[in-house]
């Protein structure tokens, strides 16, 4: 039963691991312009402490991963394709550490619907995760799954704010199909720093457990135009205790004739696809 338990637990920690647009654990439906390309190196830490009730087990548990490589590109108009191979680190306390190739991740991003007056775009982002990860060493889910979410997204100067819900689709052993939501606002302070906050709620993977809602900030910092650095920080205010960070780096470039240079939405706020993957 105690095994049982930590390998329920690693489960849970990359699920809620496996949600969000770079920085933050929400995404938003701006996909990568057409002919531009992504890359990120990034960590991500998502900590649960002791005190989680798990088949009457009182534990806790880190799930990191690093490092984890993520690559996106503008495949046609509206249109980013999207792949994340992260390694990871598995620690459940009590429990032992492990270290390994944890799930890949695969994913289509399409705006089907272009912001102009007052209306929002909106789009959609399907995202598959692959069972590559060793599940018996708490490295994966152990059966590939999927997320569906919508997106929207408004801006206004230099605030924007985005934000939606979508449904997992999960039948690994201890964990079901759910529902998950978040909502995120920035700011873009000036040309080198942008800042923001939101909130983030990953739905019951479980019914062993109580779904957190989590309280998340931070930003991007950019160096040059085309090279990042991205950091948020977030504490759960509801449920289960979660800890979670992000920290990582981006660069991103593309065709010359395109001049829709990158700005808050790509320089200023990369793209991606997560809700986080913590």
């Amino acid at each position: 039963m105690r095994k049982l338990a930590l390998i329920c637990l690693a489960l849970i920690l990359f699920n809620v691991c496996a949600f969000a647009g770079p920085p933050f654990l929400t995404d938003d439906p701006e996909p990568v312009e057409f002919r531009h390309y992504e890359f990120y190196t990034f960590s991500i830490v998502d900590h649960t402490a002791a005190g989680t009730a798990l088949f009457n087990s009182t534990i806790g548990g880190t799930a990191v991963e690093i490092p984890a490589f993520e690559f996106n590109v503008g495949a046609a108009p509206n249109l980013q394709l999207h792949v994340i191979a992260p390694m990871a680190i598995s620690a459940a306390n009590p429990g032992p550490i492990t270290f390994g190739v944890s799930d890949v991740e695969l994913g289509a991003k399409y705006r089907f619907i272009q912001e102009k007056g007052l209306r929002p775009q909106i789009g959609i982002f399907p995202l598959l995760e692959l069972p590559t990860g060793n599940s018996a060493r708490n490295l994966g889910n152990g059966q590939t799954w999927a997320q569906l979410p919508l997106w929207v997204q408004k801006s206004w100067g230099k605030w924007q704010s985005y934000g939606g819900a979508g449904y997992v689709i999960n039948h690994a052993p201890g964990l079901r199909d759910h529902i998950y939501a978040g909502w995120q606002v920035q700011r873009e302070l000036n040309k080198k720093l942008t800042l923001g906050a939101e909130w983030f709620d990953p739905g019951r993977a479980t019914l062993a457990v109580h779904a957190p809602q989590i309280i998340n900030a931070g930003g991007i910092y950019n160096f040059k135009e085309n090279f990042s650095l991205l950091f948020t920080a977030g504490h759960s205010i509801h449920g289960d205790s979660h800890t979670v960070a992000y920290l990582g780096l981006y660069w991103t470039w593309g065709a010359k004739d395109n001049k829709d240079k990158p700005g808050l939405a790509h320089a200023m706020h990369p793209n991606s696809g997560q809700p986080f993957r913590l």
